[in-house]
């Protein structure tokens, strides 16, 4: 059974700078700079009313922002407008965004009076050059710290990184992917950067400063990153950003590897490689090919327009490829007829 998130934005609030990449009004959509009871109130109904499942979790999140960054007398108030939903109902928790250098004590105490739960670190990346050159504010030393806070505080705690940022490469990021899993978060979100229109990284792109990854080396980069996470049990809950009515404006991405099913490209990519392998192994050419896997599978392992379907039956000269669904097999194994499984991803 899933979770309902009810996203509300603090945009830019409680940042002391900001990064190169950063135009939050895209990314998160734009809001007030300050939101009422009534607007909060307005947003959650609204979340409750249009949910048709039903979910084992509700959480109301702040996003948008560095939450404990922000005037403590405003946090205050923002959790006091979600605690009476918490201590009688249907809301049963508060999830918030914040930087690494502003996770002490004090904030976490107020964190644990109103209810908050889960608090999501944007760490980004774990080299210190890199985080310099994105004109971050913080260290790795802050994120290592800043974990380390809050699992002594029982808090739910989940790491945001960012790929093919200024400085970055594929060893510097799977340095970072390694550091991550060693702090060994309960949740991950990755996203490939993207060039937003009124940002630094634009004039360093539009200047050729700056070279935006390309969508295959993003494709790559994430799917070495969720299988290295989903081998040390640490779900990756997003892969990607979230699509808002302000990013699909002409003109505001500038450049990089944007795309709104970048979790399925990927996905889809892990499949190709799993079914070419079995196929390889099999030695399957100039036949037919029956492959089996879970039902919520199927859609990742045919990929955007059944793309790795075709891809497969040209690499492997086949003349047709079946796909049939078996509801105990588990997600992420994929069973060629006559042949054997090839196991990448856990869920």
């Amino acid at each position: 059974m899933r979770q309902l998130i009810i996203p509300i934005f603090v945009i830019y609030r409680g940042c002391p700078n900001r990064c190169v990449f950063c135009n939050e009004k895209k990314t998160a959509g734009d809001f007030p700079d300050r939101i009422t009871e009534s607007a909060f109130r307005e947003t959650v109904h609204r979340y409750l009313n249009n949910t048709q499942r039903k979910v084992a979790r509700i959480q109301i999140a702040f996003y948008g922002g560095n939450f404990t960054g922000i005037d403590r007398s405003y946090q205050a108030e923002l959790l006091g407008f979600a605690k009476p939903l918490i201590e009688k109902g249907p809301v049963n928790s508060i999830r918030i965004s914040t930087r690494p250098d502003y996770i002490d004590s004090e904030s976490l105490n107020l964190l644990e009076k109103f209810h908050v739960r889960t608090v999501e670190i944007g760490a980004q990346s774990m080299v210190d050059e890199v985080l310099n050159l994105s004109n971050r504010g913080h260290s790795s030393k802050d994120v290592r710290k800043g974990i380390k806070a809050l699992k002594e505080r029982n808090f739910e705690t989940g790491v945001h990184l960012m790929v093919g940022l200024p400085g970055d490469s594929r060893k510097r990021f799977e340095y970072t992917v390694d550091e991550i899993i060693a702090l060994n978060p309960d949740t991950v979100r990755i996203h490939p950067t993207i060039v937003f229109k009124d940002t630094a990284l634009a004039k360093s792109c539009l200047d050729g400063d700056y070279v935006p990854m390309t969508m295959e080396d993003a494709i790559e980069y994430c799917k070495y990153a969720l299988i290295r996470f989903e081998e040390a049990n640490i779900p990756v809950i997003r892969l990607g950003l979230q699509t808002t009515r302000e990013m699909e404006e002409d003109g505001s991405i500038i450049a990089g590897p944007y795309h709104p099913a970048f979790r399925t490209l990927v996905e889809g990519s892990i499949f190709l490689d799993m079914a070419s392998s079995l196929l390889e192994f099999a030695q399957t050419r100039n036949k037919e090919a029956t492959f089996t896997l879970a039902p919520g599978d199927v859609s990742n392992f045919r990929g955007l327009k059944n793309q790795n379907i075709s891809t497969l039956k040209e690499r492997f000269n086949l003349a047709e490829i079946s796909v049939k669904t078996d509801p105990d097999q588990k997600k992420g194994i994929l069973v060629l007829k006559n042949c054997s499984e090839f196991k990448v991803l856990s869920s």
